[in-house]
């Protein structure tokens, strides 16, 4: 399989705002999703994607709307985790 370059890019700086936020415990939900997951038996890697899926689903939301970060729609989003923020389950 080929990797994408930009899909690769992309990847590297989403887990880089993530580790961001963990470091900086900003916001705690983050670690806090990040622990659960993985306590629910999710690799690591498998975790952060998960996290990246809520991420990128905030940042289309805030371009779409040309709005600020919302906080608290990007933690109710990570509260769903495993499910996807586009999962029609919601």
């Amino acid at each position: 399989m080929v990797k994408d370059p930009d899909r690769e890019a992309l990847r590297a700086t989403l887990f880089e705002v993530i580790d961001n936020q963990l470091r900086a415990n900003d916001p705690p939900e983050t670690r806090q999703t990040l622990e659960r997951l993985m306590k629910g038996g999710h690799t690591r890697e498998e975790s952060m994607k998960l996290i990246g899926c809520a991420l990128i689903n905030e940042i289309y939301d805030v371009m779409k709307a040309q709005a600020p970060f919302d906080t608290a729609r990007y933690v109710a989003s990570l509260k769903r985790l495993p499910e996807l923020p586009w999962d029609d389950s919601q």
